[in-house]
């Protein structure tokens, strides 16, 4: 039977049984949560809700709208734009007509974009808007293949030729009206899909080279689903707010994978810029952010508090004082005495609560971090509130479950233990290897890079250095293993671990922590315009540009203070007390993905940096006190220029380590 008005297709089940892939979980989710809220957009200031039923239906006419155009089984849909019900509705009707979805960065500029593009062999592309569909038909005389561009919003699309592009309304209102021509086809292509069938291709951030495009089954998504689901409970009821990359595995396996499988509603914010009150709207029962979400929220929350009333100040810190001390623990299930609990108490109604609300976690029930590692104080920040915040380690060829902390086992210097169906071992050199039932079937077109990465047995090697933790088993991340090295006195360098915790200061937004090989640590800089900006308006500093904040005499001693403060902590770690800080620079710009500095999901390109700033390098470690340097920029439509600066170079104090005090003695 359809479920109100949608043609439910007799899809007969393959020999893995009906869920087999994520199309199936669909219809699934239309007869048992038919009537349940699946998705959610906001649009001009008004939430709009999709049953499952709805939904469905929905999906169905693109699948029927796209067989029309004559998508072919195995072609590639490239799927470009912000998170939009319509955007993943695209993404499953292709996986129905027997096709790949593609997700790319929706902020890729155009070269970058071309390259998947080529790569994949994309015949269709979907766009949200007219920005996507300028970027697609400016690479599009180059890449022969595109047949059908599709958009979402039609702004801007009037005087377009329309050939070759679609309004995807038009497409899908095609599909409805010819549905009875295509009904027997797509049937038959939905039954052709089994558990080895590919669900998705997602393309890695490419730190060291050119995107890879990681070939994942609905094996490897429903299996890793069901597992993750499982250990944190998660339900029919939960809601979650799918603004992260469509792009990024991680939006992926939450807004697509887990959301199919467990039937939680999908909730996708107006814009970047409304997504904290969006949030705040939602209140979702399961978060998910990456280290440099939870950094900006921080860092909003500081600004607020230096423009509160000294009153409002004063409670602040001496709550924030109770909470870091108590509140993990209260979280956490350990004892607590009992005033220090009635404190708490008093502290939630006051103070925990309304921060809590204010930043859209007043529901949440599980919160998740990854990506990169975050800083231990900004960690234990949003914990100490009671948010169950908690940190999993993962990779796009993993389909992100490699490690994850189990509920009442949460510490900041751990990834937690190994995730349901999957082995870990560390090679003699410290490097990670995993094999689950998400591992990735190839790299496409790259048969080199896939039998490099993965063995015959199916053991992955993830790049990454790290131990088990004896008793505990929790697994720890020391660093990317090809950026953990020596220092020249033999001291082991791991520069993610300054960075973290450089980062927990509002006013520093990126660190690039240096020193392999070399006799002590250096560091570029860059400050956070928006905490540094209100910083300055407080105190009536004026300032015409990013460069002249950056430069300013009493921001760069703040900063020091920072880095030496930073060199204290260090200083306690015996591992990697060399790490401290000696010199540093505040960069005259923010490094960024259109300069190729840093990868689409915000991680840092090392080896682009020290090439791209050899001189200013040098000068760290030659004595020098200033250095002029030009440095060329990508504006915001593409044009390259240059600017040049003379950046201050400053000694910070370190502390003498342990070791150094034995070696003295």
């Amino acid at each position: 039977m359809a479920p109100k008005g949608g043609y439910l297709l007799n899809v007969t089940a393959t020999p893995t049984g009906d869920l087999c892939s994520v199309p199936a979980l669909l219809r699934r989710n239309a007869r048992e949560f038919g009537d349940r809220s699946a998705y959610r957009e906001k649009e001009y200031g008004i939430w709009q809700s999709w049953t499952w039923s709805e939904a469905l239906q929905e999906v169905e006419w693109l699948a029927f709208g796209l067989l029309a155009l004559g998508i072919e089984r195995g072609d590639h849909v490239a799927v470009i734009g912000r998170n939009r019900p319509d955007l993943y509705w695209s993404m499953i009707a292709a996986q129905m007509c027997g096709a790949v979805p593609v997700p790319l960065y929706q902020d890729a500029v155009a070269e970058e974009m071309a390259y998947v593009l080529e790569h994949c062999g994309a015949r269709f592309v979907v766009c949200g808007d007219q920005e996507q569909v300028d970027k697609v038909i400016d690479v599009q005389e180059r890449l022969h293949q595109i047949e059908h561009v599709l958009y979402h919003d039609k702004r801007g699309m009037r005087k377009y030729d329309h050939e070759h592009l679609n309004w995807l309304r038009d497409i899908r209102d095609e599909g409805k009206a010819s549905h009875y021509r295509h009904e027997h086809e797509l049937e038959k292509r939905e039954a052709e899909l089994t558990y080895d069938s590919t669900c998705v291709m997602l393309y890695t951030s490419g730190t060291t080279g050119k995107p890879k495009g990681v070939v994942l089954s609905n094996r490897n998504i429903i299996e890793t689903s069901k597992n993750s689901s499982e250990f944190d409970h998660l339900r029919a009821d939960d809601e979650i707010l799918a603004y992260l990359p469509m792009a990024w595995v991680g939006d992926f396996i939450f807004s697509m994978g887990q959301a199919l499988w467990n039937g939680f509603c999908v909730n996708c914010p107006e814009s970047a810029e409304t997504m904290m009150t969006d949030l705040k709207e939602i209140a979702p029962s399961y978060y998910f952010a990456p280290p440099r979400v939870f950094e900006t929220q921080l860092t909003q929350v500081m600004i607020r508090m230096e423009d509160a009333s000294p009153l409002k100040r004063r409670l602040f810190r001496h709550y924030m004082g109770l909470a870091k001390r108590v509140g993990p623990k209260i979280l956490d299930g350990k004892p607590v005495g009992t005033l220090d609990r009635l404190r708490y108490a008093v502290g939630e109604a006051i103070v925990y609560g309304p921060l809590k609300n204010t930043l859209g976690f007043s529901k949440v029930r599980v919160g998740y971090t990854a990506g990169e590692a975050i800083g231990p104080e900004i960690f234990e920040f949003y914990r100490s509130l009671g948010i169950n915040l908690k940190q999993l380690y993962g990779q796009t060829e993993a389909s992100v479950f490699i490690a994850q902390q189990p509920d009442n086992e949460v510490r900041a210097d751990t990834v937690g233990v190994k995730s349901p169906g999957v082995e870990i071992r560390i090679a003699d050199n410290g490097e990670i290897f995993y094999r689950s039932p998400g591992t990735f079937i190839e790299y496409y077109k790259n048969p080199e890079s896939t039998a490099s990465t993965k063995d015959a047995e199916g053991w992955v090697a993830t790049g990454d250095a790290g131990f088990f933790e004896e008793g505990s088993g929790h697994l720890r991340i020391i660093d990317r293993a090809k950026d953990v090295g020596k220092m020249a006195d033999g001291h082991m360098f791991a520069p993610k671990y300054v960075e973290n915790k450089l980062k927990f200061y509002p006013d520093v937004l990126e660190a690039v922590v240096l020193g392999n090989g070399r006799d002590f640590c250096t560091a570029f800089i860059n400050i956070d315009l928006t905490a540094v900006g209100n910083w300055a308006e407080r105190n009536n500093i004026a300032y015409a540009s990013y460069q002249e904040l950056a430069s300013h005499p009493k921001v760069l001693e703040t900063i020091r203070a920072h880095v030496e403060e930073v060199n204290i902590s260090v200083a306690q770690d015996d591992m990697l007390s060399a790490c401290q800080i000696q010199r540093f620079l505040v960069l005259h710009k923010e490094l960024d993905a259109d300069d190729g500095e840093m990868t689409r999901t915000r991680k840092v390109r090392r080896r682009i940096i020290e090439e791209k700033y050899a001189d200013l390098i040098g000068a760290l470690y030659d004595g020098s006190d200033s250095i002029y340097t030009e440095t060329e920029v990508t504006y915001e439509d593409g044009r390259k220029g240059s600017i040049s600066a003379t950046l201050q170079l400053i000694d910070a104090a370190t502390v003498v380590a342990k070791y150094q005090q034995v070696a003295a003695e």
